[in-house]
């Protein structure tokens, strides 16, 4: 049973390997990840991580492994900052407030998909102007969900989370284990 990783994420690869997953491939899927007009924070995620799985090419035995992440305030869905004026508003709007990080699962053999979630409240600091510029000047924020990595510098600016570390990086190891089971991959080997 091949794995196949449909992320371009090297964190994603990171985590997997923390459950001794190495996958086959890596195939990234290309679709369009911007939200429906009112579509709330966990159907679009829900919705985002099914479409990726459903969007790599694999063989009929093969598994096909994707994740999406979404950081939402309240209703809002802040995906990727377009630029540093984008990232600026989202670590403004998050500074002094909890939030929500949700990622979502997705796993496909063949036509079965199994799908997991995971909701972690976060919250961030309010960030002094001299922070927030340098953060924005190290390009961290770049293509990153809300403007933050929790695992990078931005790990200063979060006192408090509840819910999954690792589902806040990117890939809840608990529910991808899980589900990786549920498909008879076989991730607790006795080597």
């Amino acid at each position: 049973m091949r794995l196949i990783l449909g992320s371009a994420s090297p964190r994603r690869k990171e985590l997997l390997a923390q459950l001794g997953v190495v996958p086959d491939a890596i195939t990234p899927p290309d679709i369009n990840e911007d939200p429906k007009k009112g579509e709330l924070p966990l159907p679009y995620c829900t919705r985002i991580a099914r479409e990726k799985v459903l969007a790599v090419g694999a063989g009929a035995d093969d598994l096909v492994l994707c994740a999406d992440t979404t950081v939402a305030l309240g209703r809002r869905i802040l995906g990727k900052p377009a630029d540093a004026g984008q990232a600026a508003a989202f670590l403004t709007a998050l500074g002094g407030r909890r939030h929500q990080v949700i990622t979502a699962v997705a796993l496909r053999l063949g036509d079965r998909v199994w799908e997991r979630q995971s909701i972690s409240a976060v919250k961030m600091k309010r960030l002094s102007d001299a922070e927030l510029n340098a953060y924005l000047a190290g390009g961290e924020w770049q293509g990153k969900a809300g403007a933050y990595a929790i695992q990078g510098a931005a790990g200063a600016f979060i006192p408090w989370i509840s819910g999954s570390f690792t589902g806040i990086v990117g890939l809840p190891l608990a529910e991808t284990a899980a589900l990786l089971q549920a498909a008879g991959y076989p991730i607790w080997r006795v080597a």
